[in-house]
């Protein structure tokens, strides 16, 4: 009896990248980041309360310029109009992040969140690991500095 050949396991994610790439380009998002990547890009306090629905793109007209799209958020009921108030910092924040002025305005509809679990505040480095690490910064001599290195390098160790 022969043995069975070797099995590779592939994480989710790859084999799943087409469907969620598809699921994603009908909504109208070119890429899942700006999803999944929300609360980096809008800001906790923005993407505890709203998440992107799709983003909707004007029909090209010959001859004239791409007019920019229009990105459509679902916002929990009383914090829309807070929201509404920052449109133009959530905006700067979601070109700045596609590298181009791809969003013109946001469009609010006022819905209970999809997801239920909201994202955990990141913890800050334990205090012996800072130490730990800043010891080993001797050559740093600005102090503030040294201190940003040695927390960042706890949470890179903690990680």
């Amino acid at each position: 009896m022969a043995k069975p050949g070797y099995i590779s396991a592939k994480p989710l994610s790859v084999l799943l990248s087409d469907v969620f790439s598809d699921a994603y380009a009908k909504q109208g998002f070119a890429a899942r980041e700006l999803v999944t990547r929300w609360a980096d890009i809008a800001g906790p306090e923005v993407a505890a309360h709203s998440e992107p629905l799709k983003i909707q793109w004007p029909r090209p007209v010959e001859g004239q310029p791409q007019e920019p799209a229009t990105l459509v958020l679902r916002v929990e009921g009383p914090m829309a109009l807070e929201i509404q108030h920052a449109s133009d910092v959530i905006l700067q924040r979601v070109n700045r992040f596609f590298g181009w002025s791809a969003v013109g305005k946001l469009a609010l509809r006022q819905a209970p969140l999809s997801r239920r679990n909201r994202p955990a505040p990141s913890r800050a480095p334990d205090p012996k690991a800072v130490a730990k690490v800043a010891e080993t910064l001797s050559s740093v001599e600005d102090d503030d500095l040294r201190a940003a290195l040695a927390r960042l390098g706890a949470l890179i160790k903690r990680n």
